[in-house]
Protein backbone atom coordinates (compact mmCIF):
# COMPACT_ATOMS: atom_id res chain seq x y z
CA UNK A 1 0.00 0.00 0.00
CA UNK A 2 1.53 3.30 -0.91
CA UNK A 3 1.79 6.19 2.06
CA UNK A 4 0.86 9.19 0.72
CA UNK A 5 2.91 12.21 2.72
CA UNK A 6 0.27 15.01 4.70
CA UNK A 7 0.43 17.87 6.21
CA UNK A 8 -2.07 19.00 8.80
CA UNK A 9 -2.60 22.91 8.93
CA UNK A 10 -4.58 24.09 12.08
CA UNK A 11 -3.39 22.62 15.38
CA UNK A 12 -6.14 22.63 18.13
CA UNK A 13 -9.07 20.91 18.98
CA UNK A 14 -10.31 18.66 15.98
CA UNK A 15 -6.88 17.76 15.13
CA UNK A 16 -5.36 17.00 18.64
CA UNK A 17 -8.58 14.86 19.61
CA UNK A 18 -8.97 13.26 15.99
CA UNK A 19 -7.10 13.92 12.96
CA UNK A 20 -3.33 12.86 14.16
CA UNK A 21 -4.12 10.35 16.40
CA UNK A 22 -6.09 8.58 13.23
CA UNK A 23 -3.38 9.90 10.70
CA UNK A 24 -0.86 8.05 13.26
CA UNK A 25 -3.38 4.80 13.25
CA UNK A 26 -3.26 4.90 9.89
CA UNK A 27 0.51 4.37 9.56
CA UNK A 28 -0.15 2.02 5.98
CA UNK A 29 -1.93 5.00 4.89
CA UNK A 30 -0.18 8.15 5.21
CA UNK A 31 2.98 9.42 6.70
CA UNK A 32 2.67 13.21 8.70
CA UNK A 33 5.67 14.96 7.47
CA UNK A 34 4.63 18.62 8.79
CA UNK A 35 2.29 20.40 10.95
CA UNK A 36 1.39 23.98 10.94
CA UNK A 37 -0.45 26.61 13.36
CA UNK A 38 -0.16 30.17 13.49
CA UNK A 39 0.59 29.71 17.01
CA UNK A 40 4.16 28.78 17.61
CA UNK A 41 3.41 26.53 20.31
CA UNK A 42 0.38 24.78 19.31
CA UNK A 43 2.78 23.63 16.37
CA UNK A 44 5.58 22.54 18.14
CA UNK A 45 3.36 20.86 20.56
CA UNK A 46 1.47 18.50 18.03
CA UNK A 47 4.70 17.91 15.69
CA UNK A 48 6.78 16.63 19.16
CA UNK A 49 3.41 14.79 20.75
CA UNK A 50 2.68 12.92 17.81
CA UNK A 51 6.79 12.78 16.73
CA UNK A 52 6.37 14.67 13.31
CA UNK A 53 9.52 16.17 11.62
CA UNK A 54 9.10 19.54 10.79
CA UNK A 55 6.73 22.52 11.65
CA UNK A 56 5.47 25.24 10.18
CA UNK A 57 3.97 28.97 11.33
CA UNK A 58 3.32 29.71 7.88
CA UNK A 59 1.06 27.39 5.77
CA UNK A 60 3.32 28.43 2.83
CA UNK A 61 5.92 26.74 4.01
CA UNK A 62 4.51 24.04 4.66
CA UNK A 63 2.98 23.79 1.28
CA UNK A 64 6.38 23.83 -0.30
CA UNK A 65 7.44 21.41 1.38
CA UNK A 66 7.57 17.18 0.61
CA UNK A 67 3.83 16.67 1.36
CA UNK A 68 1.25 15.38 -1.45
CA UNK A 69 -1.82 16.05 0.65
CA UNK A 70 -2.95 18.52 3.60
CA UNK A 71 -5.79 18.60 6.04
CA UNK A 72 -7.14 22.01 6.25
CA UNK A 73 -8.55 22.39 9.86
CA UNK A 74 -7.45 26.08 10.63
CA UNK A 75 -9.80 28.46 11.91
CA UNK A 76 -12.20 29.92 8.92
CA UNK A 77 -12.29 30.81 6.73
CA UNK A 78 -10.34 28.17 4.59
CA UNK A 79 -10.91 29.06 1.07
CA UNK A 80 -8.04 31.06 0.41
CA UNK A 81 -5.25 28.42 2.03
CA UNK A 82 -7.46 25.90 0.06
CA UNK A 83 -6.54 27.37 -3.15
CA UNK A 84 -3.02 27.74 -2.70
CA UNK A 85 -2.78 24.01 -1.64
CA UNK A 86 -4.76 23.27 -5.08
CA UNK A 87 -2.09 25.29 -7.03
CA UNK A 88 0.53 23.67 -5.08
CA UNK A 89 -0.55 20.64 -6.76
CA UNK A 90 -1.46 19.21 -2.98
CA UNK A 91 -4.83 17.00 -2.76
CA UNK A 92 -6.97 19.21 0.03
CA UNK A 93 -9.28 17.22 2.63
CA UNK A 94 -10.65 20.82 3.88
CA UNK A 95 -12.72 20.59 7.41
CA UNK A 96 -16.34 21.75 7.85
CA UNK A 97 -17.23 24.57 7.82
CA UNK A 98 -15.57 24.42 3.99
CA UNK A 99 -16.92 27.86 3.28
CA UNK A 100 -19.92 30.33 3.97
CA UNK A 101 -20.68 31.32 0.42
CA UNK A 102 -20.77 30.13 -3.07
CA UNK A 103 -18.55 32.52 -4.25
CA UNK A 104 -15.91 30.99 -2.15
CA UNK A 105 -17.20 27.23 -2.83
CA UNK A 106 -16.57 28.32 -6.58
CA UNK A 107 -13.10 29.59 -6.54
CA UNK A 108 -12.29 26.15 -4.16
CA UNK A 109 -13.80 24.07 -6.98
CA UNK A 110 -12.41 26.36 -9.97
CA UNK A 111 -9.06 25.50 -8.37
CA UNK A 112 -9.12 21.92 -7.20
CA UNK A 113 -10.52 20.86 -11.03
CA UNK A 114 -7.25 23.10 -12.56
CA UNK A 115 -4.71 21.00 -10.22
CA UNK A 116 -6.78 17.86 -10.72
CA UNK A 117 -6.24 16.78 -7.43
CA UNK A 118 -8.47 15.60 -4.22
CA UNK A 119 -10.62 18.01 -2.95
CA UNK A 120 -12.94 16.22 0.35
CA UNK A 121 -14.91 17.97 2.22
CA UNK A 122 -14.78 16.49 6.21
CA UNK A 123 -18.35 15.22 6.22
CA UNK A 124 -17.16 12.52 8.67
CA UNK A 125 -20.84 11.35 9.26
CA UNK A 126 -21.72 10.43 5.99
CA UNK A 127 -18.63 7.48 6.52
CA UNK A 128 -20.19 6.68 10.18
CA UNK A 129 -21.11 2.80 9.53
CA UNK A 130 -24.67 3.97 11.71
CA UNK A 131 -25.40 6.16 9.15
CA UNK A 132 -24.41 3.95 6.39
CA UNK A 133 -26.94 1.62 7.64
CA UNK A 134 -29.65 3.92 8.08
CA UNK A 135 -29.48 5.41 4.55
CA UNK A 136 -29.19 1.46 3.44
CA UNK A 137 -32.66 0.98 5.37
CA UNK A 138 -34.31 4.24 3.83
CA UNK A 139 -33.70 3.66 0.43
CA UNK A 140 -35.96 0.89 0.68
CA UNK A 141 -38.75 2.97 2.40
CA UNK A 142 -41.45 5.45 1.09
CA UNK A 143 -39.97 7.99 3.40
CA UNK A 144 -42.91 9.99 4.71
CA UNK A 145 -41.41 12.03 7.32
CA UNK A 146 -37.58 13.36 8.58
CA UNK A 147 -36.64 15.09 12.00
CA UNK A 148 -33.17 15.63 12.40
CA UNK A 149 -32.41 16.67 15.98
CA UNK A 150 -29.92 18.78 17.57
CA UNK A 151 -29.42 19.62 21.08
CA UNK A 152 -25.80 21.05 21.89
CA UNK A 153 -24.26 21.73 25.26
CA UNK A 154 -21.12 23.76 25.19
CA UNK A 155 -17.90 22.12 23.72
CA UNK A 156 -15.89 22.77 26.78
CA UNK A 157 -17.98 19.98 28.98
CA UNK A 158 -16.60 17.33 27.07
CA UNK A 159 -13.38 19.06 25.64
CA UNK A 160 -12.46 19.41 29.60
CA UNK A 161 -12.37 15.17 29.53
CA UNK A 162 -9.40 15.37 27.40
CA UNK A 163 -6.03 16.35 26.85
CA UNK A 164 -6.67 19.69 24.08
CA UNK A 165 -4.17 22.24 24.77
CA UNK A 166 -3.83 25.79 23.72
CA UNK A 167 -0.76 28.43 24.37
CA UNK A 168 -2.12 32.15 24.01
CA UNK A 169 0.56 32.89 21.67
CA UNK A 170 -1.36 34.08 18.21
CA UNK A 171 0.50 36.65 16.81
CA UNK A 172 -1.24 39.86 16.51
CA UNK A 173 -3.62 40.87 14.16
CA UNK A 174 -4.34 36.63 13.68
CA UNK A 175 -7.73 36.67 15.21
CA UNK A 176 -8.57 39.91 13.75
CA UNK A 177 -7.82 39.28 10.48
CA UNK A 178 -10.32 35.96 10.66
CA UNK A 179 -12.84 37.45 11.90
CA UNK A 180 -12.83 39.96 9.04
CA UNK A 181 -12.21 37.26 6.47
CA UNK A 182 -15.87 35.35 8.30
CA UNK A 183 -17.58 38.40 8.09
CA UNK A 184 -16.77 39.35 4.22
CA UNK A 185 -17.60 35.57 3.18
CA UNK A 186 -20.92 35.93 5.14
CA UNK A 187 -21.17 39.31 3.73
CA UNK A 188 -21.37 37.46 0.20
CA UNK A 189 -23.37 34.89 1.57
CA UNK A 190 -26.74 36.54 2.85
CA UNK A 191 -25.92 40.70 2.94
CA UNK A 192 -26.22 42.68 5.81
CA UNK A 193 -28.35 41.33 8.61
CA UNK A 194 -29.00 41.51 12.40
CA UNK A 195 -26.54 39.53 14.65
CA UNK A 196 -29.17 37.09 15.93
CA UNK A 197 -29.33 35.96 11.89
CA UNK A 198 -25.79 36.09 11.68
CA UNK A 199 -24.86 34.04 14.18
CA UNK A 200 -28.13 31.05 13.07
CA UNK A 201 -25.91 31.58 9.96
CA UNK A 202 -22.73 30.28 11.61
CA UNK A 203 -24.03 27.93 13.73
CA UNK A 204 -25.97 26.40 10.36
CA UNK A 205 -22.42 26.11 8.76
CA UNK A 206 -20.40 24.74 11.77
CA UNK A 207 -22.55 22.44 13.56
CA UNK A 208 -25.64 21.64 12.00
CA UNK A 209 -23.92 21.54 8.60
CA UNK A 210 -23.42 17.51 9.54
CA UNK A 211 -27.48 16.74 9.73
CA UNK A 212 -27.68 19.02 6.69
CA UNK A 213 -25.42 16.79 4.25
CA UNK A 214 -26.56 13.65 5.64
CA UNK A 215 -30.40 14.61 5.31
CA UNK A 216 -29.45 15.20 1.90
CA UNK A 217 -27.26 12.16 1.09
CA UNK A 218 -30.89 10.46 2.19
CA UNK A 219 -33.22 12.72 0.80
CA UNK A 220 -31.83 14.59 -1.98
CA UNK A 221 -32.62 18.87 -2.12
CA UNK A 222 -35.50 19.91 -1.13
CA UNK A 223 -37.96 21.68 -3.34
CA UNK A 224 -38.96 24.00 -0.42
CA UNK A 225 -38.25 25.56 2.33
CA UNK A 226 -41.38 25.78 4.07
CA UNK A 227 -40.83 27.83 7.15
CA UNK A 228 -37.71 28.95 9.18
CA UNK A 229 -37.57 30.22 12.76
CA UNK A 230 -34.57 31.76 14.68
CA UNK A 231 -34.77 32.56 18.31
CA UNK A 232 -32.74 32.43 21.40
CA UNK A 233 -31.03 35.72 19.67
CA UNK A 234 -29.46 33.07 17.59
CA UNK A 235 -28.54 30.39 18.81
CA UNK A 236 -31.86 28.53 17.73
CA UNK A 237 -33.04 27.47 14.82
CA UNK A 238 -35.97 25.21 13.11
CA UNK A 239 -36.92 24.63 9.76
CA UNK A 240 -39.41 22.79 7.69
CA UNK A 241 -38.23 21.56 4.50
CA UNK A 242 -40.79 19.84 1.56
CA UNK A 243 -39.52 17.40 -0.87
CA UNK A 244 -40.29 16.22 -4.16
CA UNK A 245 -42.30 13.10 -3.12
CA UNK A 246 -44.10 15.32 -0.23
CA UNK A 247 -42.17 14.33 2.51
CA UNK A 248 -41.01 16.98 5.59
CA UNK A 249 -38.21 17.30 6.90
CA UNK A 250 -38.70 19.49 10.29
CA UNK A 251 -35.06 20.34 11.55
CA UNK A 252 -34.10 21.90 15.28
CA UNK A 253 -30.44 23.01 16.98
CA UNK A 254 -30.32 24.53 20.05
CA UNK A 255 -27.91 25.68 21.89
CA UNK A 256 -28.17 24.14 25.52
CA UNK A 257 -24.82 25.44 27.05
CA UNK A 258 -25.09 24.19 30.99
CA UNK A 259 -26.56 20.43 30.25
CA UNK A 260 -23.92 18.04 29.84
CA UNK A 261 -25.82 15.36 27.70
CA UNK A 262 -24.92 16.26 23.50
CA UNK A 263 -27.73 15.17 21.53
CA UNK A 264 -27.78 14.70 17.74
CA UNK A 265 -30.55 12.04 16.51
CA UNK A 266 -31.66 11.32 12.58
CA UNK A 267 -35.57 9.92 12.89
CA UNK A 268 -36.86 8.78 9.18
CA UNK A 269 -40.42 7.65 9.05
CA UNK A 270 -42.56 5.68 6.39
CA UNK A 271 -45.84 4.32 6.82
CA UNK A 272 -44.50 1.09 8.34
CA UNK A 273 -40.69 1.43 9.20
CA UNK A 274 -38.72 3.84 11.46
CA UNK A 275 -35.03 4.55 11.72
CA UNK A 276 -33.33 6.51 14.02
CA UNK A 277 -29.70 7.17 14.41
CA UNK A 278 -28.48 8.48 17.60
CA UNK A 279 -24.77 10.14 17.41
CA UNK A 280 -22.43 10.64 19.84
CA UNK A 281 -20.68 14.40 20.20
CA UNK A 282 -17.86 14.83 17.19
CA UNK A 283 -15.38 15.43 20.28
CA UNK A 284 -15.53 11.85 21.49
CA UNK A 285 -13.26 9.22 20.87
CA UNK A 286 -14.25 5.34 21.04
CA UNK A 287 -18.14 5.78 21.74
CA UNK A 288 -20.60 4.17 18.45
CA UNK A 289 -23.16 5.78 17.05
CA UNK A 290 -26.06 3.67 17.30
CA UNK A 291 -28.79 2.89 14.84
CA UNK A 292 -32.28 1.13 15.46
CA UNK A 293 -34.79 -0.13 12.87
CA UNK A 294 -38.79 -0.34 13.97
CA UNK A 295 -41.40 -1.87 11.65
CA UNK A 296 -44.06 -4.24 10.67
CA UNK A 297 -42.77 -7.35 8.93
CA UNK A 298 -45.45 -9.08 6.53
CA UNK A 299 -46.57 -11.13 8.90
CA UNK A 300 -48.18 -8.20 10.61
CA UNK A 301 -45.33 -8.71 13.59
CA UNK A 302 -43.84 -5.41 15.51
CA UNK A 303 -40.41 -5.56 15.76
CA UNK A 304 -37.15 -3.33 16.82
CA UNK A 305 -33.64 -4.34 16.15
CA UNK A 306 -30.86 -2.82 16.47
CA UNK A 307 -28.12 -4.05 13.77
CA UNK A 308 -24.13 -4.40 14.83
CA UNK A 309 -22.49 -1.57 13.65
CA UNK A 310 -18.54 -1.54 13.34
CA UNK A 311 -15.88 -0.25 15.70
CA UNK A 312 -14.79 1.53 12.73
CA UNK A 313 -14.40 5.78 14.02
CA UNK A 314 -16.25 7.72 11.05
CA UNK A 315 -13.01 9.90 11.18
CA UNK A 316 -10.97 7.04 10.36
CA UNK A 317 -13.55 6.18 7.57
CA UNK A 318 -13.35 9.33 6.07
CA UNK A 319 -9.20 9.44 6.56
CA UNK A 320 -9.61 5.90 4.34
CA UNK A 321 -11.89 7.03 1.68
CA UNK A 322 -9.55 10.08 1.05
CA UNK A 323 -6.57 7.65 0.52
CA UNK A 324 -8.32 5.61 -1.77
CA UNK A 325 -9.32 8.92 -3.54
CA UNK A 326 -5.49 9.83 -4.17
CA UNK A 327 -4.06 6.22 -4.70
CA UNK A 328 -6.83 5.00 -6.40
CA UNK A 329 -8.11 7.45 -8.68
CA UNK A 330 -11.53 6.50 -6.26
CA UNK A 331 -14.44 9.54 -6.87
CA UNK A 332 -14.88 11.24 -3.25
CA UNK A 333 -18.60 11.19 -1.98
CA UNK A 334 -17.94 14.21 0.13
CA UNK A 335 -16.57 16.31 -2.97
CA UNK A 336 -16.35 19.95 -2.62
CA UNK A 337 -19.21 19.97 -5.67
CA UNK A 338 -21.41 18.57 -3.12
CA UNK A 339 -20.39 20.73 0.16
CA UNK A 340 -21.47 23.22 -2.56
CA UNK A 341 -25.11 22.13 -2.33
CA UNK A 342 -25.05 22.75 1.39
CA UNK A 343 -23.62 25.87 1.71
CA UNK A 344 -26.73 26.69 -1.12
CA UNK A 345 -29.08 25.49 0.79
CA UNK A 346 -28.01 27.23 4.00
CA UNK A 347 -28.17 30.72 2.58
CA UNK A 348 -31.95 29.42 1.56
CA UNK A 349 -32.66 28.87 4.85
CA UNK A 350 -31.61 32.33 6.04
CA UNK A 351 -33.66 33.59 2.74
CA UNK A 352 -36.80 31.79 3.95
CA UNK A 353 -36.47 33.48 7.74
CA UNK A 354 -35.97 36.92 6.19
CA UNK A 355 -38.97 36.14 3.66
CA UNK A 356 -37.05 36.51 0.53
Amino acid sequence: MRRVKIGVIGCGAIAQVHHMPNLKELQDEFEVTAVCDVSVGAAQYVANRFHVPRHFTDYRDLLASDVEAVILCQTDPKKSVAVDAFDAGKHAFVEKPVCFSLQECDEMIEACNRAGTVGQAGYMKVYDPAFERAKQEAEAMDVRFVQINHLHPNNALHLAQLDVRSFGDLPAGAMESAIEGRQAARQQAIGDAAPHVERAFHLLSGSMIHDLYGLREIMGLPVEIAHTEIWQEGRAVSFTLVYENGARCVGTWIDLPDLWDFKETLEIYGDDKRVIVNYPTGFSRGILSTVSVQGIDSEGTTYRTEPYIDWDSAFVCELRHFHSCIVNGKASRTSLAHARKDVGLIIDIIKAYRGS
